[in-house]
């Protein structure tokens, strides 16, 4: 990750966010009073959505699953997390 002072990142900042967006590497701006990190708003998104996932009570856990599941015994039906926990009851 990229280490930046403010007054550098000022002067560049399209440049900055252009190499960011593109690259996918965020950039850590250096301020007088703390840092912040810049980074794309694809990756952004990606870690909201993955917290949102993780604070779903089992997600965490039927994802692993499912990620242990030979694909041989996927059926190709779509079953929501909630069904799933009725069965398993």
């Amino acid at each position: 990750m990229s280490l930046l002072p403010v007054n550098d990142a000022q002067k560049n900042l399209q440049e900055i966010i252009d190499q960011v967006a593109e690259q996918g590497k965020p950039v850590i701006i250096r301020g007088d009073r703390g840092n912040a990190i810049l980074l794309a708003e694809k990756d952004w998104s990606a870690i909201q959505e993955t917290l949102y996932l993780l604070s779903i009570p089992g997600m965490q856990e039927s994802i692993k699953e499912g990620l242990a599941t030979p694909i041989q015994e996927c059926d190709g039906r779509v079953v929501s997390y909630e069904k799933r926990k009725i069965h398993k009851s």
